[in-house]
């Protein structure tokens, strides 16, 4: 899957499938494009757990970390 990465504040990172991040949380924004990649399940991906990332993706359209930890349902409430 074509996963699309914007930078928030600080160390703030939001994974989505959609080009625009017109879905990213407005928690951390501003959201600035940072890259796109392609991830795959139980596939190595430096810097992202490429599993938990699409899993929450498929559940909450979005995955966002914080230094690589994992806030996804913490940003979107």
């Amino acid at each position: 899957m074509q996963v699309h990465i914007f930078r928030g504040p600080g160390r703030i990172f939001a994974f989505t499938a959609q080009p625009s991040g017109e879905n990213l949380p407005q928690k951390y924004a501003p959201w600035s494009e940072f890259k796109t990649i392609e991830l795959r399940k139980d596939e190595h991906t430096p810097g992202v757990d490429a599993n938990e990332c699409l899993s929450d993706i498929e559940t909450y359209g979005v995955h966002v970390t914080d230094a690589h930890a994992r806030i996804t349902e913490d940003a979107i409430r």
